[in-house]
Parts: C-alpha cells; structure tokens; sequence
C-alpha cells in the first residue's frame, strides 16, 4: 500500500472511531481480496473500504469502487467471519469512507449499508 493510501485509511479509522466505533483489525487479507478496516458499531459488525481520490474527475472516491471490488470484498468478508465464528451471529454492514481531494482533515464522503 502507498503512503497516501495509509494515511487515508488511517484518518478514517479515527474518523469512525469518533463516531462511537470499535476498530477489531485493518487490513485484513486473503488471497480473495483485502478489507481496510473492519469495526463494530454497536452489535453490528462493518467492514469499511476506505477511498480517497484527489480529483473528481473519473466520479470521486465512492465511485471507484467496482462490480469486480465489491465481489472480492463480499467474498473477503465471508472468509473473515468462517475465521472468526464469534462474529458469526452478528448483522453485518459494507461502509465506505471517501476522502474527495488532498486534505484528510476534512469530513469524509460515510456511506453506510452501500454494499
């Protein structure tokens, strides 16, 4: 992962976990694909892709995220939970954060139940 990509999915885990959140790992990875951050908001387990893009000229940082992204981070999300049976029971959310521009002090794009 780039820098800039780090610092995005870093200034969004700070991001949720002022909105009441609880992080429980980032970056988890498979050979299916990797997910940002993974967090529970109350009782419901989310796992946020976190996007940043500079300019909004191919459709912003939300509208980066593909046919082919959401399926990998669909299939992602299962292998999570057939390694994790404690979270199994739980209801489950897709959230993005998208940070539109250079400056990730300001209030990202939360999309919550987008996936």
């Amino acid at each position: 992962m780039n820098r800039e990509g780090a610092a995005a999915e870093l200034a969004a885990l700070y991001f949720l976990q002022r909105q009441g959140m609880t992080p429980l790992t980032s970056n988890f990875r498979s050979k299916l694909g990797e997910i940002d951050i993974i967090m529970l908001d109350g009782q419901i387990l989310v796992f946020v892709e976190v996007r940043r893009r500079s300019s909004d000229r191919y459709g912003g940082a939300a509208a980066s995220i593909s046919a082919a992204k959401k399926k990998k981070l669909w299939r992602t999300a299962q292998l999570f939970l057939q390694q994790h049976p404690a979270y199994q029971r739980l209801p489950c959310r897709f959230d993005v954060v998208a940070y539109d521009g250079r400056d990730l002090r300001t209030e990202p794009s939360w999309l919550m139940g987008v996936l």
